[in-house]
């Protein structure tokens, strides 16, 4: 049976049938697509925020505007109003507010790792930036139409 094991871009990762972790998954992933690290990030980030993870699921979904493409993920999870702590769910992880103490958004690995992996922190500072919204958009775009264009020998550049 040809079941997928993990996509980590639709966060969803199957522990009893994976090897590997999801960031290693994520990073296979990416390489089998041919992607950049720029277009791997602005790719995941743009997925998030349109909430186009697998089963509906909240994790990862750093806005307020869920479905409306914006840099939100980026800002949000770089934010420094927002203390992350693991949660009670093996994987999973709380973004509380520091003020509040209220649990503001659910992350798991792969979407806390854009904040630890010193090289994928510097392209989501690129994205956070106030006025990176339309650039953030512009990289997404072409991410997109790249993975959707991937097995298309029919189309000529």
């Amino acid at each position: 049976l040809l079941e997928p094991t993990a996509d980590a871009f639709r966060n969803y990762f199957n522990e009893g049938r994976s090897y590997r972790s999801p960031a290693e998954m994520l990073v296979d992933r990416a390489d089998q697509l041919n992607l950049t690290v720029p277009e791997m990030t602005a790719l995941l980030g743009g997925l998030r925020v349109l909430g186009a993870n697998y089963d509906g699921s909240e994790h990862g979904v750093f806005t307020d505007k869920p479905g409306t493409l914006s840099n939100d993920f980026f800002v949000n999870l770089l934010d420094m109003s927002t203390q992350w702590r693991k949660a009670e769910t093996d994987g999973m992880y709380e973004g509380i507010d520091r003020q509040t103490g209220e649990v503001k958004y659910q992350a798991t690995t792969v979407d806390l790792i854009f904040g630890s992996n010193s090289e994928l922190r510097a392209v989501a500072e690129t994205y956070a930036y106030a006025n990176a919204e339309q650039a953030f958009a512009n990289d997404f775009v072409d991410a997109w139409v790249k993975v959707m264009r991937a097995d298309r020998y029919d189309l000529k550049q």
